[in-house]
């Protein structure tokens, strides 16, 4: 029976008491830059500049790959920033976030005087400039050591509206994986997406190939083409766009990734009675999930009273009811 843990306080702290190499895959959404205030202290996000804020998750990352296997790969969902005028820092990400919080809080960065921070004017960027925070992070983990093995897009065909028009409606954020070394855990098997047939180029043939050459493709015949696809193992290879809407969760913590979006992670880093790891547990989503397909998680959460709510989050995700262990990070 899977089954999973949360240790409360800092996430490094908490890592430091996992053995070396114990973990077989990293999956999480750390906290985005500038856009909540969670009412914790130490919390990750409230930093000064976009530079200390990268700096602060290559840290918790650089733990992460301490107890991470040497086959094992690190999943990072993150979205993007803009600065606004007046200093304040603008999302266009907020679907992510529901719920009402801690204690009824629910502030964003820009709105608290006492946060708010001028990022264009202590990184030089004017307002309406985009941070790129993503591949800020992307980068300096690949400095730091991490093979930056590819970048997925995660496509929102439900995004929160925007009232810009000088711009497109954003309606996407970035999954970056990573791995430690060259050669690692990947169940490319497990994540097979269906082969589309619509005789128009979307089957994965170009359009305008002799139809004899297209049908062996489409899995008629016992072609290099139809192998390279994955129609003789009952689907493709994975592409790099994901589509997965948005769902608002009525719990009381501000960030949610859907269930959705992970499962492929997980499936394909992390084989069946493994570890995951998620630094930044939040509502308990990594948990869920991880559980749900057999797996091991282990949680690190900084808010106590956001820890407390993770039991019921699991179990609507998982649909049973796995051994939940509390710690605290010494």
């Amino acid at each position: 029976m899977s089954d999973w843990r949360v240790i409360v306080g800092d996430c490094i702290e908490g890592m430091r008491g996992l053995d070396a190499e114990s973990v077989n895959a990293c999956v999480t959404s750390p906290p985005y830059f500038g856009l909540r205030d969670y009412g914790h202290d130490g919390q990750i996000g409230l930093e000064q500049t976009p530079e200390q804020f990268v700096a602060r998750l290559v840290d918790v990352f650089s733990e992460v790959r301490r107890v991470l296997r040497d086959d094992g790969t690190l999943w990072v969902n993150m979205g993007d920033s803009y600065g606004a005028a007046g200093g304040d820092i603008f999302s266009g990400f907020n679907e992510r976030f529901s719920g009402t919080g801690v204690n009824g809080k629910q502030s964003a960065i820009g709105a608290n005087a006492a946060s708010a921070v001028a990022c264009h004017r202590v990184t030089g960027l004017r307002p309406k400039n985009l941070l790129g925070i993503p591949w800020r992070l992307a980068f300096a983990l690949q400095a730091d050591g991490w093979y930056l093995r590819q970048d997925i897009i995660w496509h929102k065909p439900n995004p929160m509206p925007e009232s810009v028009t000088d711009r497109c409606t954003k309606a996407h954020e970035y999954i970056f994986l990573l791995s430690k070394s060259p050669r690692y855990y990947y169940d490319a098997d497990a994540i097979k997406e269906a082969f589309v047939d619509d005789r128009n180029g979307a089957s994965g043939v170009k359009p305008g190939i002799p139809e004899e050459h297209a049908k062996k493709a489409r899995g008629g015949g016992d072609s290099g083409l139809a192998k390279f696809n994955g129609a003789d193992k009952g689907g493709r290879n994975r592409r790099s766009v994901w589509t997965v809407t948005t769902k608002p969760y009525s719990g009381a913590h501000f960030a949610t990734f859907p269930p959705d979006l992970i499962e492929p992670c997980i499936l394909a880093g992390c084989p069946a009675g493994g570890i995951v790891l998620d630094p930044f547990g939040g509502s308990g989503t990594t948990a869920g999930v991880a559980v749900k397909h057999g797996r091991n998680a282990i949680l690190c959460e900084l808010n106590p009273a956001y820890a407390e709510m993770m039991q019921a989050r699991v179990l609507s995700i998982a649909g049973e009811t796995p051994d939940m262990f509390r710690e605290a990070a010494e």
